[in-house]
């Protein structure tokens, strides 16, 4: 078992620098999605944005002007780090799924194979970034559950991100009572950032 030391620096400094990235997205040029390797490296990214943005808003929202305060709290640190982890690790499974269904659909993709190659190879790289081997084993078995029951043919327009924002709702460290109340909030407000990624996609694997 891969042993994580929770180290504060790491989400100070690496987790925000996400967080803050987002800020400036909207300036940076975008690469166009021409091969496998683009599509992985546009799946990881938009994945980890997705997934830090979403939870870090919500605790920001919840907690107000002081909320960085909180990450003097090492048990607090550590519920947000096990949080985004697994949030991350539905999002990845959405997207990718998300993404070859919407080929298969409007470009013809055939290759469905690559579907598990993308997921493991992504997973596999985040072990050197700390992402813990329970939360890996858990994820692929919900990717392989998952992948046997999809249509590729509908999946792209039948809810495709609704994984990962009842993931989000359900592993943000939140009072459950207050979370009660956020629901909707909580989901609709992932559901819009994904809503950014699809228009991204679409117009980046356009010629």
């Amino acid at each position: 078992m891969l042993k994580y030391k929770l180290k504060i620096k790491d989400i100070k400094l690496e987790d925000f620098r996400v967080y803050l990235f987002a800020l400036f997205k909207g300036i940076l040029p975008k690469k166009k999605i021409k091969n496998i390797i683009d599509l992985t490296s546009f799946i990881q990214k938009k994945s980890a944005w997705v997934s830090q943005v979403t939870l870090y808003n919500y605790l920001k929202t919840r907690m107000g002007t002081k909320w960085v305060l909180h990450f003097d709290d090492e048990i607090f640190l550590a519920s947000i780090n096990k949080a985004k982890w697994n949030i991350y690790s539905i999002a990845l499974q959405d997207l990718t799924f998300y993404s070859l269904s919407y080929l298969s659909v409007f470009c013809n993709y055939q290759d469905m194979d690559k579907a598990n190659d993308i997921y493991n190879k992504i997973l596999t790289k985040e072990i050197e970034n700390g992402m813990p081997e329970e939360v890996i084993f858990k994820a692929k078995e919900k990717f392989i559950e998952r992948l046997k029951k999809i249509d590729w043919k509908t999946y792209y327009k039948s809810w495709p991100f609704n994984e990962s924002a009842l993931t989000l709702y359900k592993w943000a460290p939140v009072a459950e009572e207050l979370k009660t109340l956020d629901r909707k909030i909580v989901l609709n407000s992932m559901i819009l950032k994904w809503d950014n990624i699809k228009e991204d996609f679409i117009k980046l694997i356009s010629i």
